[in-house]
C-alpha cells in the first residue's frame, strides 16, 4: 500500500471498485505522456461510496452539505480510476484541474462549495503544493440519470520507473579461420 492509500485509510476512507463504461467508445481515463485525463465521474451510474444521495437537484431535494459529500464520493471513484489506469496512486505527482458540474435548482448559486468536497480531499491527500489545483464549478439544469453532480479531472504523473533488465554477456564464439 502506497502513501496516498495509507492516508486514505487513516482518514477512514477506501477506494471503491471501478465499473465498466456502458459503451466501448469511451473509458474512465486516458493517459497522454505524463498527463492523465479522467472522464466525468458522477453519482448517477453505479453504487457510490459514503452512502450518498445519488439523484436529485442541489437546492431542491439535495442539500448543499449532502452534495459536498457527493463530490467527495465522486473523488474516491476518480481515485479508483486513476489506480486502475496507472497501477498506483503514488504515480500522481499533482492534481492539475477539476471541472465540476452540479445539477441544481435555478436559484442555487453555491456550486463552488459543493465541488469543494472533491477539492478538499485531493488537497488533503497531495498537500498544499501538489493538491492545489485549477478548477471550475458550474451549475447546470440536468445531468444523465438525474445525477447530483459529475466531476472531470486532469492529473500529472511521475514518470514510470523503468525496470532495468540486465543481460548476461554471451560467451564469445570462436570461428574457424579459413585459409
Amino acid at each position: 500500500m502506497g502513501k496516498i492509500e495509507t492516508k486514505l485509510k487513516k482518514m477512514g476512507l477506501e477506494i471503491p471498485p471501478t465499473h465498466p463504461y456502458p459503451s466501448p467508445n469511451r473509458t474512465s481515463a486516458v493517459q497522454a505522456g505524463n498527463l492523465l485525463f479522467l472522464s466525468g465521474h458522477g453519482t448517477g451510474r453505479q453504487a457510490m461510496p459514503l452512502n450518498i444521495k445519488q439523484y436529485g437537484k442541489v437546492g431542491g431535494t439535495v442539500t448543499e452539505q449532502e452534495a459536498y459529500v457527493c463530490a467527495k464520493s465522486a473523488a474516491l471513484c476518480m481515485l479508483a480510476s486513476i489506480k486502475k489506469a496507472v497501477g498506483d496512486l503514488d504515480r500522481v505527482k499533482r492534481v492539475i484541474r477539476l471541472y465540476g458540474m452540479v445539477n441544481c435548482a435555478p436559484n442555487f448559486d453555491r456550486h463552488m462549495l459543493v465541488i469543494d468536497g472533491a477539492s478538499d480531499l485531493f488537497y488533503e491527500l497531495w498537500g498544499p503544493v501538489y493538491g492545489q489545483h485549477a478548477r471550475a464549478a458550474v451549475g447546470i439544469g440536468g445531468l444523465p440519470r438525474g445525477a447530483v453532480l459529475e466531476i472531470m479531472g486532469e492529473f500529472e504523473l511521475h514518470p514510470e520507473k523503468k525496470k532495468v533488465v540486465r543481460q548476461r554477456a554471451k560467451p564469445a564464439v570462436k570461428r574457424a579461420v579459413r585459409r
